[in-house]
């Protein structure tokens, strides 16, 4: 019967972390916490402890009794995840044992050990290989002195570093191997090669051996008899998947290992090691690879976020002169189509249309103007506030055949949807011919009595993609959407000047009426500061004159909130836009000004981390208000009226703006819901926000969420 070709899912519900058996280069001993004794064994305990009658006996008639102390109490302790390694002495020499709790049981795994000769070198060559990383100018570079530096550690015959990419398959990114091996630099391989459960596994287990691929698998001893089946997640002997094991051998491969390089907790990579004939990689030797691949994820985290930093930094320059340029008087087309080019070239696109109302304004290579403008009225359709960016266009929107090649990639604001206002960035179809190691469409089979069978064949597959640009990056995606929110100030801005003007222009005979208009405007502001000093200085001398220590500390309260008030309305009084102001630095001049109220100590253990957000004058009050009440809170409750570390967080993302103010101090209880606990209330009400608190352990963070400006409901 010829192999068909099945649902590659199949094999991502293997059960691979309950094989009920282990590889044969070492023994495991399942024990039960309760009595301490021995249930069960995969492999000879006899060859490996000098022990024939091991079942049923207490673990420390077969292992010393202090490694047997430690590894019940690890069993006791039932923590998940945590794994203990010892070395005892054995009738054939030291022994590596890794102890985990397992399913309600101890396990202990035992294997020989390095001898000490060739363990103690293991410290100076991931010195060395650690100073390499760091002399490696490029990322390709740090990913060929990664492979070398790993093949000079584990000593196998070919060394390859496999990245992930966004679709799960992978790619060969550099190789090390010694003369006469197969070569799989560049070449991809499917996503079903390695699939969900096994990813799972290689960031939750970072190095994995099969010494030997033709091992025969030594099973539980006797039949595993509970309800649900041992869980060998966290062995280093678990039998491998005879599909994975099959894969192996139709590469040629005998010995292998698998090093996993995970970066911000998910599975980035591999280091995959290949032999020709069976080795072992001792205890020693695997925890110096950890080492090393924790050094290499640390190394390329810190090279992804030096690129991207400066990514940033480039584009918030681009940002900066286009607002000044927009900013100017004069028409905004005009100066839209003046530089168009640099528009273009920030977001390193091939084309460029910005549609403002019926004027179209293009630059660089682009779909023609019928298509451009069809394409902008389906995006304020689908979604107006929001950025969209793919680079595969053709997959969510349909273009003729000559502007699907202009416009593989689309980036695209949309700063006014009434108008409508929205800008396009377009890149060009890149043709990408991938290597696959074998024809990725014909990973696994059905063999003739049903089994998974993995490919046979890795000879090169080439594939053609088509319909796909190079991808926006999360910065660009970032620096688009904050674009969006400033441009759209912009245009506020200078909408209200324009307006400001055609006012001017029709009262120009009536100029007595603009100066009483401000004349009047001062003295609103004059009578509302004196008011607001008149009554805190009221309120100040009923405390001097009162001996009751409660109602002078709600006195001192209620003269910060004034304080606040006042503030609110002088800044926002003297603020040169009428409907946004700058959150920051608003906010960065009221804490100024609390520190000031609450005493000299504030101004040391106050730290501030506030992004430049633009915020609608009308929830600029409110949020005056509720970080007042928040640190004295923080003042009141955390610390008890003496200063302490207190954080205040101010970020952006879109139109949403989150507020942290975080102390470390005694928590923040529970019961308290006095006056500045409903005016909370009632403000985070006003500003349709959220308001959560959280332990910080020591301390309380609470986390005030809501829109920039009200969203259209």
């Amino acid at each position: 019967m010829r192999d068909q070709a099945i649902d590659i899912t199949a094999c991502d519900v293997e059960p691979i972390h309950i094989p009920g058996s282990i590889q044969p280069h070492g023994v495991m001993l399942v024990v039960d916490v309760a009595t301490g004794v021995v249930t069960h064994a995969a492999g000879d305990p006899e060859v490996w402890f000098g022990c024939p009658d091991w079942k049923g006996q207490p673990l420390a008639s077969i292992i010393p009794g202090e490694a047997a102390s430690v590894a019940l109490e690890i069993g006791q302790s039932n923590e998940p995840g945590e794994i203990a390694r010892l070395v005892i002495a054995s009738n054939r020499g030291p022994l590596d044992l890794t102890v985990y709790p397992a399913s309600g049981r101890l396990v202990i795994e035992a294997e020989d050990s390095l001898p000490i000769s060739l363990s103690s070198g293991l410290l100076s060559k991931l010195e060395a290989a650690a100073a390499a990383f760091e002399r490696a100018a490029t990322m390709q570079q740090l990913w060929d002195t990664a492979v070398q530096e790993f093949r000079r550690l584990i000593g196998f015959d070919r060394v390859m570093l496999y990245k992930f990419r966004d679709d799960d398959s992978g790619v060969v990114v550099a190789e090390d191997a010694a003369s006469g091996q197969h070569s799989f630099l560049n070449h991809h391989f499917p996503a079903s090669d390695i699939p969900k459960q096994a990813r799972a596994l290689y960031v939750r287990n970072l190095v994995r051996t099969i010494p030997d691929a033709s091992y025969r698998s030594l099973p539980l001893v006797p039949p595993w008899a509970e309800a649900e089946a041992l869980d060998m997640s966290d062995s280093v002997l678990r039998s491998v998947s005879p599909v994975h094991i099959q894969y192996l051998k139709n590469m040629g491969v005998t010995a292998s290992a698998s090093i996993s390089i995970v970066k911000d907790g998910a599975l980035w990579g591999l280091v995959a090691c290949h032999h020709d004939t069976p080795r072992t990689v001792p205890a020693d030797l695997r925890a110096a690879c950890r080492a090393l691949a924790t050094a290499l994820s640390r190394e390329i985290k810190v090279r992804d976020e030096t690129d991207a930093y400066r990514q940033r930094v480039r584009l918030r320059t681009f940002e900066d002169d286009l607002v000044s340029l927009l900013s100017r008087d004069g028409p905004l087309n005009e100066e839209i189509s003046n530089h168009i080019n640099e528009i273009k070239r920030a977001f390193a696109a091939d084309g460029v249309a910005v549609l403002r109302g019926t004027d179209l304004v293009v630059g660089g290579h682009a779909p023609s103007e019928d298509e451009l403008r069809k394409l902008a009225a389906w995006s304020v359709d689908r979604s107006p506030d929001a950025v969209l960016a793919t680079q595969r266009l053709g997959e969510i929107y349909s273009l003729p055949a000559a502007d699907a090649r202009l416009a593989a990639g689309l980036l695209l604001i949309t700063i006014s949807a009434t108008e409508p206002w929205v800008v396009l960035w377009f890149r060009a179809e890149q043709i990408e011919v991938i290597n696959w190691a074998g024809n990725p469409h014909k990973s696994v089979f059905a063999g003739s009595e049903g089994a998974l069978t993995p490919r046979a064949s890795f000879n090169a597959f080439v594939e053609t993609v088509r319909g796909q640009s190079r991808a926006w990056t999360i910065p660009e995606v970032e620096a688009a959407n904050r674009l969006r929110l400033t441009m759209n100030s912009v245009w506020q801005n200078r909408r209200i000047r324009e307006l400001n003007r055609e006012l001017i222009n029709t009262v120009q005979e009536k100029g007595s009426l603009i100066r009483q208009k401000d004349l009047l405007m001062g003295e609103v502001n004059h009578r509302v500061q004196n008011s607001l000093q008149l009554v805190s200085g009221f309120l100040r001398l009923q405390a001097r004159a009162s001996d009751d220590a409660s109602l002078n500390t709600a006195i001192d309260e209620a003269c910060r909130r004034i304080s606040a008030v006042s503030l609110v309305h002088r800044r926002l009084y003297r603020a040169d836009q009428i409907e946004f102001v700058d959150a920051a630095r608003y906010l960065d001049e009221l804490l100024d000004d609390l520190v000031s109220s609450l005493g000299a100590d504030w101004g040391k253990q106050l730290v501030r981390d506030l992004e430049p957000a633009m915020l609608l004058n009308d929830r600029a009050v409110a949020l005056g208000l509720i970080v007042t009440e928040l640190v004295i809170n923080a003042n009141k409750y955390a610390y008890g009226g003496a200063a302490g570390p207190l954080r205040i967080t101010l970020t952006q993302e879109g139109n949403k703006l989150r507020l942290v103010v975080a102390d470390r101090g005694i928590g923040r209880g529970g019961g308290r819901k006095g006056f500045g606990s409903r005016m909370i209330e009632a403000l985070v009400t006003q500003l349709h926000g959220t308001l959560d608190y959280q332990d910080d352990r020591p301390g309380t963070r609470a986390i005030l969420t809501f829109e920039a400006a009200k969203s259209r409901r």
